[in-house]
This record gives C-alpha cells, sequence and structure tokens, in this order.
C-alpha cells in the first residue's frame, strides 16, 4: 500500500486494537490523518461486509476493542482468520500494548470508568482485559509498546510503520506448530524440525516449552542445528527482499515438529530475533502453546514435540 492504493495482496484492512487506555484512539486518528478510511467500534458481523461492491480505492483502519458489541478474544481471532482467507483482503493487527501499572495511572489521571471494572477500581479491569486479550496479542503483524511513549510519540510510529514509507516493508509472521494438528492455513514457507534432537524424550524438559533455556540449549546441541539455521535464515535473508519486490505485504513462514511444544518453538524463537536483527518486521505465533492458554513456559503439558 501506498498513498491509500491497495497492495498486490488486496484491500488493506489494519485491526487496531489493544487494552483500553493504550493509545488505540490516537492511532486512529493517526492513521486517518495518513489517509486511511476510519471505522471505529462496527459488529464483527458486518465488517466482512467492507469486502462487498467495489474496491475502496484507500486503505482501512477498523478500531476494536471490548466495547465492542459482540467482542470476544475467539471471535476476532475467528473474523481475522475469515478475512485472511478472502483474496482480495490484506488484514494485519496492530496491537497497542502497555504496561498495566501505567494503565492504571492513564486512568487515575482521567478518572474514566474501565469498561471492565464497573464499580470495581480500574486495576481489576486492566488485568482482567490483559488476560482476555493474550492471543490477540500473539497474532499481531505490528506491536507497540505505548508505556514510554507520548501521543506525539505515538503518532510517529504509525507513521513509520504505516505511512508511506512503510509501503516498501514487509510484515514476516514466524509460526510453530505441530504436524498432529495439521499445517497452519496461509504459509508461504515451511520447515520440517522433526530432525532435531527431541527434548521429549528427557524427563525433565518434556513438561517445559522451546522458550525455556534448558530446553534451548538442548536442542541447539544437535551437531545438525547450526547448519540448518544458518541455511534457512541465509535463503530467507535471499528471499525477502524478492518477495517486497513483488509487492507482498506480509510473508507467513512455518516450522513445525511432532507437538507444536519444543524444537519448532525454540526455531521460531531464534529466526524472530535473527530477521528482527536483520532488520524485518517480524511477529511470532505459537499455535499449540496458544491451545494451552494461561500455561507459561514452565508449565506447558503436551504431547511429544
Amino acid at each position: 500500500m501506498e498513498g491509500g492504493h491497495p497492495v498486490a495482496g488486496g484491500q488493506r484492512i489494519v485491526l487496531v486494537t489493544g487494552p483500553s487506555g493504550a493509545g488505540r484512539s490516537t492511532a486512529i486518528h493517526a492513521l486517518e490523518d495518513l489517509g486511511y478510511e476510519v471505522i471505529d467500534n462496527l459488529p464483527f458481523s458486518l465488517i466482512p461486509r467492507l469486502m462487498d461492491g467495489p474496491p475502496l480505492g484507500r486503505p482501512v483502519a477498523l478500531g476494536i476493542d471490548v466495547r465492542n458489541r459482540d467482542f470476544s478474544a475467539t471471535a476476532l481471532i475467528e473474523l481475522i482468520d475469515r478475512l485472511t482467507r478472502l483474496p482480495e483482503a490484506a488484514p494485519e493487527v496492530l496491537y497497542l500494548d502497555c504496561q498495566p501499572d501505567e494503565l492504571v495511572r492513564r486512568y487515575g489521571e482521567t478518572r474514566r470508568r474501565h469498561p471492565l471494572a464497573n464499580a470495581e477500581a480500574p486495576a481489576a479491569g486492566v488485568e482482567r482485559e490483559i488476560d482476555l486479550l493474550v492471543p490477540i496479542r500473539a497474532r499481531a503483524e505490528v506491536l507497540i509498546d505505548t508505556t514510554n511513549l507520548s501521543p506525539h510519540d505515538l503518532k510517529a510510529e504509525i507513521a513509520h510503520w504505516f505511512g508511506k514509507a512503510a509501503a516498501t516493508r514487509l510484515a514476516v509472521s514466524v509460526h510453530s506448530f505441530s504436524y498432529k494438528r495439521g499445517v497452519p492455513r496461509g504459509l508461504d514457507m515451511m520447515f520440517d524440525c522433526r530432525f532435531l534432537r527431541n527434548p521429549h524424550w528427557d524427563d525433565s524438559l518434556r513438561p517445559l516449552d522451546g522458550r525455556h533455556p534448558a530446553v534451548a540449549d538442548h536442542v541447539a546441541a544437535d551437531p545438525r542445528f547450526n547448519a540448518f539455521f544458518e541455511q534457512v535464515l541465509n535463503l530467507l535473508l535471499l528471499l525477502l527482499p524478492a518477495q517486497v519486490d513483488e509487492g507482498k505485504s506480509h510473508l507467513a513462514i512455518g516450522f513445525g515438529c511432532t507437538g507444536g511444544q519444543h524444537r519448532s518453538v525454540f526455531v521460531t524463537e531464534q529466526m524472530v530475533k535473527s530477521l528482527a536483527e536483520a532488520g524485518w518486521q517480524v511477529s511470532k505465533r505459537h499455535r499449540e502453546l496458544e491451545r494451552r492458554a494461561g500455561a507459561g513456559p514452565d508449565t506447558v503439558q503436551g504431547e511429544k514435540a
């Protein structure tokens, strides 16, 4: 997308969300200033209808939060998946994050009631909303932490990611998954990690996941890991500029293993770090870990990975 003209992947639709008080209204106004058609709190059931009729001719920004009439994390994920399957749509999620203490401070300054707190103190609503939005945060193509940003700073960040200068950027998402549960929809590239050392067979590592240092060390100790990782990284660094030249706005890369808990998670974490260090806009999603909502890296139970 540049200057409001649709990208090769279809009508650009930016879903703007995040916890209340994190700066969603500021972001929406900044996108409007950049030429986006802005619609706030549209019921989810009506959003796919934006694709009906003639092209809109400019990008669209949709403000979404817990005040949406039919809001739920599950409904929003289903909406994202539905839009992704439409060839005429190019959706992406902008998630505005903020530390809980700062959100509480902002509510204290404005004396507004948190939409999920009712008669309770704002802190209760902040905590409840952050927990509710965990799976949405994991789906974000662009995540901006506004904790230490002024409204002016946030507008500058929005211009950086979504202004004309952002037209040549490619949003890269890296996914870990379990082959036993099937390949995620929408992957452009996929790599099999099942040949690497399997932490499942170590009783002390089995309950952990690939984000834990002990699991990372175990997988990285496989003599084949370094060569595999370096060749895949070099391949991606060769191909990503070519995808930009082709006009693509998003590329999804998958790493799979048996259970999606250990090896694929570790490789995904390392690849995201390496691509970010190389200057690419990159997000991650651990599909099987998301299925176990509420479990941390030290407590995740699951199948053979």
